[in-house]
């Protein structure tokens, strides 16, 4: 069983994983049926999310948190993210939470630099 961790609480381990390249501290706090949409995926359940974030983590060249916003059941985080080749893209990531676990994440950015950069 898992510590019951506050919406702020998981988006930080989220991106702090993420940064490290190593998603298995997230794993546990995210929902079995938890879900993906963004601009270059549509994911559905905890393996195929963390498969994907994983992936993410390994082209991820820079990540850089600007602001975070958070209640009881969202959060936002707005950052830059540098894959591969490409400039910096600001990106935002909603989290939606619930009994301590991600149960929604979507990602909204304009892909036309890191599809260009490949």
């Amino acid at each position: 069983m898992t510590e019951n961790r506050t919406p702020e609480q998981l988006a930080r381990l989220y991106f702090d994983c993420w940064k490290r390249g190593d998603l298995t501290d997230l794993a546990p706090h995210l929902a079995d049926d938890v879900t993906f949409d963004g601009p270059l995926a549509d994911l559905t359940g905890r393996d195929a999310c963390l498969e994907g974030l994983t992936g993410l983590a390994g082209a991820t060249t820079q990540l850089n948190v600007r602001r975070r916003l958070a209640d009881d059941t969202d959060v936002m985080t707005w950052f830059d993210l540098g894959v591969g080749q490409a400039d910096p893209t600001p990106v935002v990531n909603w989290c939606e939470c619930a009994d301590g676990l991600i149960r929604h994440i979507r990602v909204t950015f304009d892909p036309r630099g890191i599809l260009a950069a490949g």
